[in-house]
């Protein structure tokens, strides 16, 4: 979890030998060339860096990903980015599938990709994203993803229209709508997400896994947009902690339908003593019921935990119907995309 707690120092020794170790083989790979690893291309990315005459080192990262030699069939684009605050907006178009982002510093506080664009002064809500994945196979490690327009309306930190998208040990900072999990199968682990209002949202088949989300001010988690009963799309947050900042006596909801089929489970999350204890909330143009909305809590723990207070519109399940949220059974596909085991393999 990576909010305003300090980490330990076995966690810093752990992720400073792993960077290390990054680091080093980066530095290798760059040396033998972009198709050292099979058909993969890694290059770095720092502030004190110049474009090189071979394309492999960058001082933006919009800028490598707009020059970076094209991986061979199958290959990868890493970019290896160096600790610093990039005051940019990134833009993973569709024509950059399979890029992952690794953040070279000892945490994900050390690399910062920001922004302040709101819909107010950008034209819109989804003209404000800090960063826009449109690449199927996108991956992120060791970042932070930021909007710092603060409480001034939707101002998203990362938008994701992409299919097997990863975010493993990330930062995602913002307040409203911070972040748009709206198309493909999404998997976030070991992960922080902040915001206030609706700051997860969109039609997305996603999972949150072992993360820390945080709520800044009375408002709503997740407004999940799922618009008809076929649709597999829905969040799924599991074996995750809810925190919330002192709301001065009111409190917070853990969802309200964007669309009438919305669909969010949480499995094995602790919840704060902010939470309302009806759990959930009506959208004032969108009222709720069971037949359509599938609002769900399986073993739900912690202060905020009140089953007998729910909503009469949310359900309560039992072990054999919550094993269908599990992470691997929710992202179960033909093409058998296992993201836990992906998320293993990056560094």
């Amino acid at each position: 979890m990576y909010g305003n707690v300090a980490i330990s120092r076995q966690t810093y020794l752990r992720f400073s030998l792993r960077r290390s170790f990054l680091v080093l083989a980066a530095a290798l790979l760059l040396t033998a060339g972009p198709h050292a690893q099979g058909q993969d291309v890694h290059v770095r990315v720092d502030p004190q860096l110049t474009a090189d005459a071979n394309n492999l080192g960058f001082p933006r990262i919009q800028m490598a990903l707009d020059h970076a030699p094209e991986p061979g069939p199958g290959g990868r684009l890493y970019l290896h980015i160096a600790p610093g605050i990039y005051a940019e907006r990134v833009w993973v178009s569709q024509l950059r599938p399979r890029t992952t982002f690794l953040g070279t510093g000892t945490d994900p506080l050390q690399v910062v990709i920001t922004a302040a664009q709101s819909a107010k002064t950008a034209g819109g809500t989804f003209f404000t994203e800090t960063v826009e994945i449109n690449g199927d196979g996108f991956e992120a490690d060791n970042l932070t993803f930021e909007n710092s327009a603060g409480p001034v309306g939707q101002a998203l930190a990362v938008s994701v229209n992409a299919d097997r998208v990863l975010f493993k040990h990330c930062r995602l900072l913002g307040d409203q709508d911070t972040l748009f999990a709206n198309y493909g199968r999404q998997y976030f682990v070991d992960s922080y997400i902040r915001g206030g209002v609706d700051f997860i949202f969109g039609n997305a088949t996603a999972v949150f896994d072992h993360d820390e989300i945080h709520i800044v001010r009375p408002g709503y988690l997740t407004a999940q947009s799922r618009t008809a009963p076929s649709q597999t799309t829905g969040y799924v947050i599991t074996e995750s902690r809810i925190t919330a900042d002192d709301l001065g006596g009111r409190s917070f909801f853990l969802g309200r339908p964007w669309r009438a089929y919305s669909r969010v489970v949480y499995l094995h999350t602790e919840l704060p003593e902010q939470l309302d204890p009806r759990g959930w909330m009506e959208w004032s143009s969108n009222t709720p019921d069971s037949k359509t909305t599938f609002y769900a809590e399986y073993n739900s723990y912690g202060p905020g935990a009140h089953p007998g207070d729910r909503v009469p519109w949310s359900h309560q399940l039992t072990a054999q119907q919550a094993a269908a949220y599990q992470p691997r059974s929710f992202f179960a596909g033909p093409d058998h995309w296992d993201p836990i085991a992906e998320a293993k393999r990056l560094p």
